[in-house]
């Protein structure tokens, strides 16, 4: 019998559906930290490096069964001392998501590192350490709170900060939208209780940080890939407004969210795949089937598995984020964007014919990179990079050709449009490249994570940990607690980092000896603005 059946027959069932990920158990001698949240009160572990960790906390109630497709909800309070001592399950995902890590419908669950002042406790200690509030990536699909490359430790403990991660419903589990499909007010919010889930999040930051050191007038959001996708919706969304107070997207924007049709014609042919036609049965099916809809064709890609993201629904989200400007709402928050240099050798570098391209290949392949976000002639492009770099590889141009077309353009969208509002974003641009296999990979996707959380060891890491990586780490780390903490990311480790204006377009670069350049990489801007550009699934 498990801790939660034990529970249960001693007369604990009305608060068991609410407990954390581990189950309370009556208060002992002090192991650890405890706390007292709003719910209950919960224990963590201590580091020997000196940061105190609370993992699994609650922060909303099951969305299994009649919680299914619908808002989330606080979890009921419980009695004890809960241990928060392992990650909580993840969201329902096609993947396998982190190693010994359990995937459920029950997922709303984040993880808390704050630094042990000496002395004190390092929790109520009257510190009022900014809060760094960490969203992940994996598109709207997959990925948790709980990989090694988010660990807290080391950024809590350089920064005096506290580190937050989250899980929160993913794929139909977290944008099905069903509200054109059922005559059922529980799914009227359907397409985008995942963002909801992370608002209901950031309400638990704001009720419970005080207790753990932080505080909750100085909330950073920064999130990489869809993370930044997520934060830049949540700049648009009136239940996040006034829970943060800083935003960085980090590779991930989203300037459009999908449309209210097109999402309905995902939501009919997810249904088809399943062979169900009421709302009944599909909230009855066992959480592994439901996953099985997503591979139904997506009728506006016309290729793939069907796209789930965020939708206009005029309830949650009543306009797109940065179309046709920046959300009034998100504008009383400083925003930093940025991006890597080589974003597409993250995607598709791990084939290494990719490497070895012939000029005719790229021509040929370019097309599939760009996935109907922009429609312009390979060839075109290609003949206008060999004349800007003469000395490019074909597969040099392949991958920057694809980034600017694919990963880069959102975040020149997202940038401009903040230009001329009374809040400005700063840019940056990481040149600095991965010495991963010697170098060929540059700058891809994903580089900046474990740089900004300092996690150069971390399994699957592609950062290395000699001197010149700490360093940049350091740099990177410093300037994002910079942010934190004033709202402005100069520090004594960047130069002086201007925000983003037209026609300047002011942009630091970080690599070694880090710079501030005005319109980097221009001439590509200039080159794919003759286009227009579709946020992908919208």
């Amino acid at each position: 019998m498990d801790r939660r059946s034990l529970l249960l027959a001693a007369g604990a069932a009305a608060a068991a559906g609410a407990l954390p990920a581990h189950a309370a158990r009556p208060a002992g001698p002090a192991r650890s930290p405890i706390v007292t949240t709003a719910a209950g009160k919960v224990r963590g572990a201590t580091t020997v490096d000196g940061v105190h960790v609370f993992k699994g906390l609650r922060y909303g109630a099951d969305t299994g069964g009649e919680g299914r497709f619908a808002p989330p909800r606080k979890p009921q309070p419980w009695t004890g001392v809960a241990d928060a001592l392992a990650y909580g399950a993840a969201s329902m995902q096609t993947g396998k998501g982190e190693e010994g890590e359990t995937l459920s419908e029950d997922c709303l669950f984040l993880n808390v590192w704050t630094p042990a002042k000496t002395g004190k406790s390092g929790l109520a200690d009257g510190g009022k350490r900014p809060v760094m509030v960490y969203i992940h990536g994996g598109a709207y699909n997959g990925g948790s709170g709980g990989s090694p490359w988010y660990d807290g430790t080391r950024l809590a403990k350089r920064g005096d900060v506290v580190v937050v991660t989250v899980n929160h419903r993913l794929n139909a589990f977290g944008y099905l939208y069903l509200a054109r499909l059922f005559d059922d007010p529980s799914v009227a919010d359907s397409g985008n209780v995942g963002q909801l889930d992370l608002a209901l999040a950031l309400q638990w930051v704001r009720d419970n940080i005080e207790a753990f050191g932080g505080d909750p007038s100085r909330v950073m959001l920064f999130g990489q890939s869809g993370g930044g996708a997520k934060i830049a919706t949540l700049l648009a969304m009136p239940s996040a407004k006034g829970l943060f107070h800083r935003a960085v997207t980090m590779s991930g924007q989203q300037v459009t969210a999908g449309g209210p049709f097109n999402a309905t014609k995902r939501a009919r042919l997810f249904l088809d795949k399943l062979g169900i036609s009421d709302l009944a049965a599909l909230r009855a099916l066992p959480a592994e089937q439901l996953l099985n809809g997503l591979k139904a064709v997506d009728p506006v890609a016309g290729s793939g598995g069907v796209y789930m993201g965020p939708v206009l629904d005029e309830r949650s989200l009543t306009r797109h984020p940065f179309f046709p400007d920046a959300s009034p709402l998100g504008l009383d928050v400083p925003l930093i964007c940025g991006n890597t240099h080589d974003e597409t050798r993250g995607f598709v570098g791990s084939d290494p014919k990719v490497f070895d391209m012939t000029w005719a290949q790229v021509v040929e392949k370019l097309p599939s990179q760009f996935n109907a976000r922009i429609d312009i002639d390979p060839a075109t492009v290609v003949a206008a990079y060999r004349k800007l770099y003469p000395h490019y590889s074909p597969s040099d141009v392949y991958f920057a050709a694809s980034t600017a077309g694919r990963s880069w353009k959102a975040a020149i969208l997202q940038a401009e449009a903040r230009a001329p509002t009374r809040a400005p974003a700063w840019v940056y641009q990481l040149d600095w490249k991965s010495p991963k296999d010697g170098g060929i990979w540059g700058a891809p996707h994903t580089l900046d994570i474990c740089l900004v959380f300092g996690t150069l060891d971390a399994k699957g890491a592609i950062v290395g940990t000699d001197a010149r990586s700490q360093a940049m780490s350091d740099t990177m780390m410093d300037a994002f607690v910079a942010f934190a903490r004033t709202g402005d990311p100069n520090c004594a480790a960047i130069p002086k980092w201007e925000p983003y204006t037209l026609p300047r377009r002011q942009t630091l670069v970080f690599d070694e000896g880090s710079r501030m350049q005005d319109d980097p990489r221009g001439a590509e801007r200039e080159l794919f603005n003759k286009v227009p550009f579709t946020q992908f699934g919208t």
